[in-house]
């Protein structure tokens, strides 16, 4: 049989925790790159993927496809470094190289697969291999 026991919200190890939690600085932000977020829709003859990249050159922009899967290397460049007396206050700002690599469904044809890149958003057109159609084989 269980025992029963009864809640006391005024515990003093329940008020300690949460005088403590409310009371602890707030995490440093670390300055590891977020990511590449995107979105990925398919209709019948390819997938398009909206990646976004703000911060990123165009030049700075690699994608490779190798069969189903694709990867997506940038690199974010730092616009100027601070003048010399002059003291960095807060940087929230990630520079340096991020990736993203991914696998679909079905194989790629990169030959007919596009890409553009326009106001830090990457729109890849990734086009589906034709499936190659069943053959009977007669029998001799």
């Amino acid at each position: 049989m269980t025992t029963l026991q009864i809640y006391d919200p005024f515990n003093a190890t329940a008020v300690d925790s949460l005088l403590r939690s409310f009371f602890r600085p707030a995490p440093a932000e670390s300055k590891a790159p977020r990511g590449i977020r995107m979105d990925v829709s398919e209709n019948d003859a390819s997938y398009v993927v909206h990646a976004e990249m703000p911060g990123v050159g165009k030049e700075d922009i690699q994608v490779a496809i190798e069969g189903n899967q694709v990867t997506i290397t940038a690199e974010v460049k730092r616009a100027a470094e601070p003048a010399e007396g002059t003291r960095v206050l807060r940087s929230e700002r990630h520079f340096g190289r991020c990736f993203r690599s991914f696998t679909l469904p079905v194989e790629l044809d990169e030959a007919t697969s596009s890409a553009r890149f326009d106001n830090g958003v990457l729109e890849l057109t990734l086009a589906k291999k034709p499936t190659a159609t069943a053959r009977k084989l007669t029998i001799q």
